[in-house]
């Protein structure tokens, strides 16, 4: 063994004997929180971490690279993108659609994308932004995912996308979704950010969420399913849109080879671009209005390590899931309780209940008792996003956006609905803290 090795070996195990005393586990202690999620890991990760850190390669590099084609082997697509978070992986997604290498298919200002206000506002945020229209939906109780039924209504001759999220896990009705946009010729944006291992029924197969988009995003960010820290990815099996994805993530650079590489593309100094002077180096030809959006070999090597630990971390939620979901059986007079959408298999985020009008206690007071539990909730993030400050111009205006019905049950879930976590992290004594909890609601009512 060289030098070298020999103190990569002796720190690697100093890191791995650190977190043994600092971060292993430890038994609830008594009024300590419940929280809704947060990191799961054990030395595998810190060693990575540590490892790369001695590589000192901190923009992306071999990690990343290594990263990229373990999570799209994992999900079964062909190429994977790695950015610093899932709101960048959304946004280069959507923007990627906007190429105009993509001819009549791209989404111009003033076309339309179909989504729902019932969700994270990531989703939203690039159409926006850009100048696209987004036309909402309405979602169904007890799934919280889109009405699939409601496509049709809100189709028009500028409809060009759909950017759907599987909600908390649960996947929305893909084989009616990719069917509604394969007929009508639209794009399909999976925002996957919540439901990483995630299994539906497509057209006669299993499949992971994440692999049935023609673009499909993930998230990184610490209460997720796996972590990186911050991070994110935009996964697909399509070259042509890969070539945009990277290219936006990357400055808007026409050429791919990778950082602190030279003329793999084979055409640095011989290439014609636009009017530049023949051989102008590709490695500064820009053929879009890119980002910087690159996550760094630091992230990359715990996402190695995290990605090995998924199928226990997804074991372990659904596992938590069906502890709450026997667990409120007795209340459901009380609760609306959460059902896997027909022909999945959830990897659930967190466990939804909406309060029936009938019960003796409102959300914001069933919200209160399990936070003076210590017991940690979130809402169905933005609830009815139209109705949040960043749409008051609009709404005022009433241009910039279409809504398709009255989304009722939009509006239901932003008063009604709360959810709490099922993440690896909570452990049989949490869990039963949690369960207690909900049934001194219950009962004490």
């Amino acid at each position: 063994m060289s030098r070298k090795e020999e103190l990569k070996a002796q720190i690697l195990d100093l890191v791995g004997a650190y977190y043994d005393e600092v971060h292993r586990p430890k038994p609830r202690r008594e009024g300590e929180r419940v929280a809704y999620g947060g990191r799961v890991f054990d030395g595998e990760e810190m060693k990575a971490l540590a490892e790369a850190c001695l590589d000192f390669w901190l923009t992306s590099g071999p990690w990343s690279a290594t990263f990229e084609a373990d999570f799209a082997r994992y999900l079964g697509v062909e190429r994977c993108a790695f950015v610093n978070s899932g709101s960048s992986a959304n946004l280069l997604a959507f923007m990627a659609l906007t190429s105009p290498t993509l001819g009549d298919r791209a989404i111009g200002r003033g076309d339309e994308v179909i989504t729902v206000a019932a969700a994270f506002p990531t989703t939203v945020a690039p159409l926006v932004q850009f100048g696209a229209v987004p036309v909402f939906v309405d979602v169904t109780l007890p799934t919280y995912n889109v009405d699939a039924g409601a496509l049709d209504e809100a189709l028009s001759d500028r409809t060009k996308a759909v950017f759907l999220a599987h909600t908390l896990g649960n996947p929305f009705d893909v084989e009616a979704v990719r069917t509604f946009c394969d007929r009508h010729g639209l794009w399909l944006i999976e925002d996957n950010c919540d439901a990483l291992g995630s299994r539906v029924l497509f057209r006669g197969a299993w499949r992971l969420t994440g692999s049935l988009g023609h673009l499909a995003t993930s998230s990184f960010y610490p209460p997720h399913h796996m972590t990186t820290g911050e991070g994110g990815a935009v996964c697909d099996s399509d070259e042509a849109l890969h070539r945009v994805v990277l290219s936006l993530r990357d400055w808007g650079r026409d050429c791919r080879c990778p950082s602190g590489t030279d003329d793999l593309c084979g055409c640095r100094f011989s290439g014609q671009f636009g009017t530049l002077p023949r051989g102008y180096d590709h490695k500064y030809v820009y053929s879009h209005f890119g980002y910087n959006l690159k996550a760094t070999d630091l992230q990359a090597a715990i996402g190695v390590a995290q990605l090995r630990k998924v199928p226990a971390f997804v074991e372990a939620r659904r596992r938590n899931w069906k502890i709450l979901r026997e667990a409120l059986k007795p209340w459901e007079d009380f609760f609306i309780l959460p059902e896997a959408t027909e022909g999945t298999d959830p990897s659930w985020f967190g466990f939804l209940l909406t309060v029936r009008p009938e019960a003796p206690f409102s959300r914001d007071g069933a919200v209160a008792h399990l936070e003076a539990k210590g017991i940690q909730t979130r809402m169905l993030f933005a609830g009815n996003l139209l109705r949040h400050p960043c749409f008051d111009a609009m709404r005022a205006s009433g241009q910039g956006y279409r809504v398709v019905g009255d989304l009722a049950t939009t509006d239901r879930i932003m008063k009604d609905t709360f959810w709490i976590g099922v993440y690896p992290g909570l452990d049989g004594t949490r869990m039963t803290s949690i369960v207690e909890a909900l049934e001194s609601l219950c009962v004490s009512a």
